[in-house]
């Protein structure tokens, strides 16, 4: 009795914890939203908000997110989005929702500079002046946190939903990304909603943090990578295959994708009978023979990897890295590789510099 109330506990246990970590549907539709309007990929938007529409999330929610991103995306990207809400809106019958209602406070510039400012301190979790730049400090507390804040349509919660959405799709949002991600708990999102939402975006190719968006281009992340005890770090892979190339077709080379956490390295390795090349698609990375000196690798890079030579191939600290691999035989032998040890984190450091 006793073991079975423990299985039944522990069962309980997983179960509320995935519960937890879990996105409503309603926070799904509003984080992809958020991305593809960042992303400007209005060609995936249109579906999207027809689905966002018939689950539920009305009209007036939808303008109020398009609008609010503007902030965070420009002006352009917001008004093209909300076009493509309209377009949406004139083949079907959704649910207008909440009425707008202009907020009062864009009467009073003063009392809107005072909710800003209010509204970045909790964000924040304290005061934060702006010094160097007092008109961005300005635009900051009365604008977009006093005015757009004051709409009624979302609540705190969704609009960094939203933010933090539209910030992952976005490139070089770093920094703001990790202030709207401490900033979305703060507005009463719990921490595992927050990490669900990031692996939610990243699963569906709307996060530009991981190097996976549809913004760097189509190329899947895919899976973990079966090549993983030759690797320091996470990696991911995905084969592609010629569209033109049938299954179970031959092709003249094989093709893959690899994708690289930030840190993350494979050892030293050496390709026998043939030469690999590494097309860089996105992020940063770095590569390194034996015994020269490291070249930093950035998108439309190429590197022609000699055979028999020792080396190595990996992320940056601080970016995610994304390169195509293709191996080229220089003879009639079979390719080979060699998996050597792995590059030390000295070694990995002083590439780094």
């Amino acid at each position: 009795m006793k073991r079975l109330l423990s299985i039944f506990l522990f069962m309980f246990t997983m179960a509320t914890i995935l519960f937890a970590q879990s996105l409503t549907d309603r926070q799904k539709h509003l984080a992809t939203l958020a991305a593809l309007e960042a992303q400007g990929n209005l060609t995936r938007l249109e579906p999207a908000v027809k689905e966002a529409l018939e689950s539920g999330i009305t009209i007036n929610e939808i303008k109020e997110a398009f609008s609010q991103l503007y902030a965070y995306t420009g002006f352009p990207r917001s008004l093209n989005a909300l076009s493509v809400l309209s377009k949406v809106m004139e083949n079907g019958n959704y649910e207008e929702g909440k009425p707008w209602i202009r907020p009062a406070l864009w009467d009073d510039a003063k009392k809107a500079l005072e909710k800003g400012t209010e509204v970045q301190t909790a964000l924040a979790g304290q005061p934060v002046t702006n010094t160097f730049s007092p008109q961005n400090d300005y635009y900051l507390k009365s604008h977009l946190f006093g005015d757009i804040f004051a709409g009624e349509q979302l609540s705190a919660a969704d609009r960094e939903i939203v933010t933090v959405a539209a910030l992952s799709a976005l490139k070089g949002t770093e920094s703001q990304l990790a202030f709207h991600k401490g900033a979305a708990v703060k507005m009463g999102n719990t921490q595992e909603t927050v990490d669900a939402l990031c692996q939610f975006l990243s699963a569906n190719g709307y996060s530009q943090i991981d190097c996976a968006a549809d913004a760097e281009g189509d190329w899947a992340k895919g899976g973990p990578n079966t090549y993983s005890q030759y690797f320091t770090g996470q990696s991911y892979l995905a084969n592609i295959q010629p569209a033109n190339i049938s299954e179970g077709e031959s092709t003249l080379a094989n093709y893959a994708n690899v994708t690289f956490e930030p840190g993350c390295r494979n050892n030293w390795h050496i390709h026998h009978g043939a030469h690999q090349i590494l097309i860089c698609v996105s992020g940063e990375g770095i590569y390194q023979e034996w015994g020269k000196q490291p070249i930093m690798l950035k998108p439309g890079m190429i590197i022609d990897i000699p055979n028999e030579v020792k080396h190595w191939h990996g992320a940056t600290k601080g970016s995610w890295f994304q390169h195509l691999s293709n191996i080229v035989l220089i003879g009639s032998e079979k390719e080979s590789h060699e998996w050597l040890e792995p590059v030390t984190d000295e070694q990995y450091t002083e590439a780094n510099k």
